[in-house]
């Protein structure tokens, strides 16, 4: 049975209540449920642990997919018991880094509302997080700079809208990433939209994000690298830029 993702319809979901229902060859352990995400589009997955009857715990190093998009393998670090199938435990995501993350992918799309260019590659990280573009002009990252502090003190709200996988295929501008194309085949799509009718912003993505811009705080553009005659890599960091 595929594991019921809890963090696609709420990403500060932190903690929640699941039951074993495989444990595979590499000690990935399967749930009927989850609230941590699994690596994906740029994103890393979920650390944290899992807590059993008894009050001991089983740390996770990683949450990754298997076999496909429906599989969630909770991956154990090394030396760590594993549960047995039927046992019910519950989850504790690592909040403060999975909170960096959400920050840090939020100002990913920010960025990508300013630099309207399509998009070749991108990592989220918890301290810089970088966004690569398919573009060939010189452009100021201060200015890029102060246009995404500019919709973070808007306060835009963000949030979810679902659509079909036709949908979709309808309207295939919406994909920015020139390279990685969303997951189809669920039957539905996430969109992340940010603003009032999706007035900022709107494009697929399967990521956790904050609910209102703000909460990104401050960041910055560190740097921008050329990776090519046509590609650009921009570099976000949180906090004020340093002076030059």
């Amino acid at each position: 049975m595929p594991t019921t993702a809890l963090y696609r319809d709420d990403f500060y979901l932190a903690t929640c209540e699941a039951v074993v229902t495989v444990i595979h060859d590499d000690g990935g352990i399967e749930l009927d449920q989850t609230c941590f995400y699994a690596t994906s589009g740029g994103q890393p997955g979920d650390t944290g642990f899992l807590e059993r009857a008894d009050g001991s715990k089983i740390a996770l190093d990683l949450t990754r997919h298997g076999a496909s998009k429906e599989v969630i393998l909770h991956m154990p670090a090394v030396g760590e018991p594993v549960p047995l199938v039927g046992e019910k435990l519950v989850l504790h995501v690592d909040w403060p880094r999975r909170y960096k993350l959400m920050r840090m992918h939020t100002a990913c799309h920010l960025l990508s509302v300013v630099c309207q260019y399509p998009i070749t590659g991108a990592a989220v990280g918890e301290d810089e997080s970088r966004v690569d573009f398919d573009m060939a002009e010189t452009i100021d990252k201060d200015a890029v700079t102060a246009e995404m502090m500019r919709l973070m003190r808007e306060n835009h709200p963000v949030f979810l809208q679902w659509i079909t996988d036709a949908e979709l295929a309808a309207n295939p501008g919406i994909v920015k990433s020139k390279n990685v194309r969303p997951p189809l085949g669920m039957g539905r799509v996430s969109l992340v939209c940010i603003g009032e009718n999706s007035a900022v912003d709107s494009q697929p993505c399967g990521g956790t994000h904050v609910s209102e811009t703000q909460e990104v705080g401050a960041i910055h553009i560190a740097k921008i690298e050329k990776k090519g005659k046509e590609n650009r890599r921009f570099r976000i960091r949180f906090g004020a830029a340093e002076p030059a």
